[in-house]
């Protein structure tokens, strides 16, 4: 039963739940924030959606990025590299982004009577991302359905796995991971110094895939 909507933004997480979900899912939603990257994900997000027969829309939030501080939303020279565990990665954070998106997200799915949404947070998130953490998660569940007659429910499978995790579900599913962007940089290749580009090729090494990834560091 399709029953489910997906906030799918192009990268790898969220083509994994989108995979992983598919029978279940009315509909993809991406949100185009005005993030470096967002060129670079969506079109990835919706050409997936369309591959499996699934509706796929993007919703402009253009007010993010000229009222918010990110690096995410500052041009490429503003993304820091090293790893998610390095305290400058909190630059990244777009203040309560997933709270944003899934807010929109629950009051889609109330519109058109569905009764969950999925989105593909996972546990390398909780250092830097409150928005990504259990009891955000827990928070915003218990709000969706208290707020909603049909009591939307989000549903995050992902939050307590790693993302070489969620790439090891992947490989038995048989996604091809170079059809996704994970760059928080946004240029024409991967840069393979950021946070996401770090976390991504430590994912595929532990998923035992072979990264075709094209990284600007390794040119």
């Amino acid at each position: 039963m399709k029953d489910s909507i997906i906030i799918v933004s192009g990268g790898m997480d969220s083509i994994t739940l989108l995979y992983d979900k598919k029978d279940e899912i009315a509909l993809g939603i991406s949100f185009d924030y005005g993030s470096n990257h967002n060129a670079k994900e969506i079109p990835f997000a919706k050409m997936h959606c369309e591959r499996l027969g699934i509706k796929h829309i993007t919703i402009p939030l253009d007010f993010m990025g000229k009222h918010f501080k990110s690096s995410l939303l500052e041009g490429s020279d503003s993304i820091p590299e090293g790893h998610y565990a390095e305290e400058n990665m909190k630059s990244t954070v777009v203040p309560f982004r997933n709270g944003i998106m899934l807010s929109i997200a629950i009051g889609i799915a109330e519109s058109n009577k569905l009764s969950k949404v999925l989105i593909a947070n996972h546990g390398g998130d909780h250092t830097i991302y409150p928005d990504c953490r259990p009891d955000f998660i827990n928070a915003i569940d218990q709000a969706a359905q208290t707020g909603t007659f049909v009591k939307v429910k989000v549903v995050a499978p992902y939050t307590n796995i790693s993302k070489g995790e969620i790439a090891m579900i992947g490989k038995q599913i048989g996604i091809d991971y170079s059809e996704t962007w994970s760059c928080y940089k946004g240029t024409s290749i991967h840069c393979g110094k950021c946070g996401t580009c770090i976390e991504r090729k430590e994912a595929l090494k532990f998923a035992e895939i072979a990264d075709t990834t094209e990284y600007e560091d390794q040119l």
